[in-house]
């Protein structure tokens, strides 16, 4: 399927609409092998946007194949840190989805302008986000975009994503 000019717009979390869209979206991610192949769980998929609206460093940006947004194409969820050597806001990526059909038609690069225009307006100095080595669509996209592997200095490496759940 093929978009030509998509409705990229910041999702309103009190619009029912963009809330469900949002929801279906990251369900969708989740599926998917590069987001670990299982759906988003009951409670996720019941409290997920009432959380993220409920903190204002969370914002999320929707992709629609046209101004009547009945068709869903992709999602970004980005969430407000702070740099402290930059002394200034970031904003962390930290779900990118559009949905198969569409993948390969900038759909992403467009929800990234919107992302970088709020960043701007936040301050922030920077945009961050994770990415699974053995996704290479998504990591020709970050690169064409302008990101890369976090380092200091080459000689000591590039930094690494490490997590440890609490229970």
């Amino acid at each position: 399927m093929s978009v030509a000019s998509p409705h990229i717009c910041r999702a309103d979390y009190a619009n029912a609409r963009h809330a469900q869209v949002l929801v279906d979206l990251l369900d969708a991610y989740a599926q998917d092998p590069m987001g670990g192949g299982e759906p988003l769980s009951a409670f996720a998929k019941q409290n997920l946007v009432a959380c993220l609206a409920a903190r204002p460093q969370a914002f999320s940006v929707l992709a629609f194949a046209d101004a009547d947004e009945s068709q869903p194409l992709g999602l970004v969820n980005c969430i407000e840190g702070f740099s402290t050597f930059a002394c200034r806001p970031l904003v962390n990526v930290h779900d990118v989805a559009v949905l198969p059909a569409y993948r390969g038609q900038r759909v992403a690069e467009r929800m990234f302008e919107l992302v970088q225009a709020i960043a701007l307006e936040r301050g922030a100095c920077k945009l961050t986000l994770e990415v699974l080595s053995g996704n290479s669509g998504a990591l020709r996209l970050y690169t064409r975009m302008g990101f890369a592997p976090y380092q200091l200095d080459p000689a000591a490496g590039s930094a690494q994503l490490m997590q440890k759940w609490l229970d």
